[in-house]
């Protein structure tokens, strides 16, 4: 049966385990040394981030367990069409500094002019947040086209700022399990989108001869029955071959809408958010999808549950 497990792991486990992670991928593959030193500065800028949250006491969820329960059983992730009230205070200051980091990264002035733009007021970052928290990319790429400035930048430094937030809030969910209406529905998920935030999966990682799906945005951890695809949901139709040149490596492409899903095997599964490098130690997959004529769908839009 389908599951979605809790990736428990504190400050000082996150960064001793990003850093071996790194030094390995440094020795294997000295070509992305610059994409390393880049996503090294944004992730533990992402740990310290999500730490303050938690000092903080975190996120609080007042939604009640048997109405969650209600939506999961209608396939409705968690977050959708909840107004969610998001610690400004502490995702704004964190959501420039992320640019100033993507921009000495290799963003450059593209980066900069994001930080321009929210810094005087430009663009409101509260609903910059807010747009990133419900998926709403439509939102994201119009006003930031508007502006003048880059759709995926604009896309990826609110994301960059948001997610340990989602992260810390979806473990509040996955920690109220003892709830019996609850545990059932997250148990009975048969869905290939985030039960959290609606994201699909960064990849899987494969763990004791099984594969759990990540999530891009929270990095929640679920799985689907073997063979599943998570983005049209045919069973049977997803295959998985070698590839990449590693042999804990895996494509999985969808001989039915053409999707794929990156694949790793790994001795325990990543804790947020080192699953950004494990999406990073698996590109070449991506590369073969694409040049295959695979894709990965866009984010899915749920209507308002209230």
């Amino acid at each position: 049966m389908p599951y979605v497990v809790s990736v428990p792991s504190g400050r000082g486990a996150r960064l001793a385990g990003a850093g071996a992670r790194w030094a390995a991928l440094r020795r294997s593959r000295p070509d992305l040394e610059p994409a390393v030193a880049l996503e090294r500065r944004l992730i533990e800028a992402q740990i310290d981030l999500l730490d303050t949250l938690e000092q903080g006491g975190g996120p609080r969820l007042s939604l009640p367990a048997r109405y969650l329960a209600a939506k999961l059983a209608r396939l409705v992730p968690a977050f959708a069409g909840e107004p969610v009230p998001l610690p400004v205070q502490i995702l704004g200051p964190a959501l420039l500094d992320l640019c100033d980091i993507l921009a000495d990264g290799g963003a450059g002035d593209p980066a900069r002019h994001v930080a321009a733009v929210l810094r005087d007021g430009s663009m409101d970052t509260k609903s910059l947040l807010s747009a990133s928290f419900s998926r709403d990319r439509r939102a994201i790429l119009s006003g930031a086209t508007h502006r003048g400035l880059s759709p995926d930048l604009v896309w990826l430094a609110a994301e960059l700022a948001v997610s340990p937030f989602a992260h810390a809030l979806q473990q509040r969910i996955v920690a109220r399990e003892a709830d019996p209406a609850l545990e059932t529905a997250l148990a009975r998920w048969s869905s290939g989108y985030c039960p959290a935030c609606g994201s699909w999966p960064a990849l899987a990682e494969r763990v004791t001869g099984r594969d759990v799906l990540r999530c891009s945005f929270c990095a929640l951890a679920w799985t689907l029955p073997e063979g599943t695809c998570a983005y049209c949901g045919e069973t049977g139709a997803m295959m998985a071959v070698p590839a990449g040149g590693s042999a804990r490596h895996a494509l999985q492409t969808c001989r039915h809408c053409g999707g794929y899903l990156k694949g790793t095997t790994v001795d325990s599964l990543s804790p947020f958010p080192l699953v950004a490098i494990a999406d990073l130690e698996t590109m070449t997959l991506d590369v073969i999808a694409m040049e295959q004529g695979f894709h990965r769908p866009d984010l899915r839009e749920f209507a308002a549950v209230r």
